[in-house]
């Protein structure tokens, strides 16, 4: 079965190229995608790495948390498997009711 991390404090010069070759030294990397911002297309920090079973996920916390990779020192840890809500749009906007 697949195991997903999620890896925190990368660095903006990160590619998805660099970090895959980083975690593959402990196991098959199935996929690996770093967050980007949507309007910007720059990294937010962070990625998800899946690997193809859960002992080479669990070898790569293990060997990568706090490991230093372009310049960060990386946390990685398993990733929440709770689906995503929807968040909204925001708010905030004026509302006539208050007054």
């Amino acid at each position: 079965m697949a195991k997903k991390l999620y890896v925190g404090n990368l660095s903006y010069q990160t590619t998805e190229e660099s970090l895959r070759n980083a975690f593959a030294n402990y196991g098959e990397v199935v996929s690996c995608s770093i967050i980007v911002d949507r309007y910007t297309n720059q990294s937010k920090g962070f990625a998800f790495v899946e690997y193809a079973d859960e002992q080479a996920a669990q070898a790569a916390i293990g060997g990568m948390n706090g490991q230093n990779l372009d310049g960060r020192q990386l946390k990685v840890n398993e990733a929440n498997d709770k689906p995503r809500t929807d968040r909204g749009n925001g708010g905030g906007g004026y509302r006539n009711d208050r007054w």
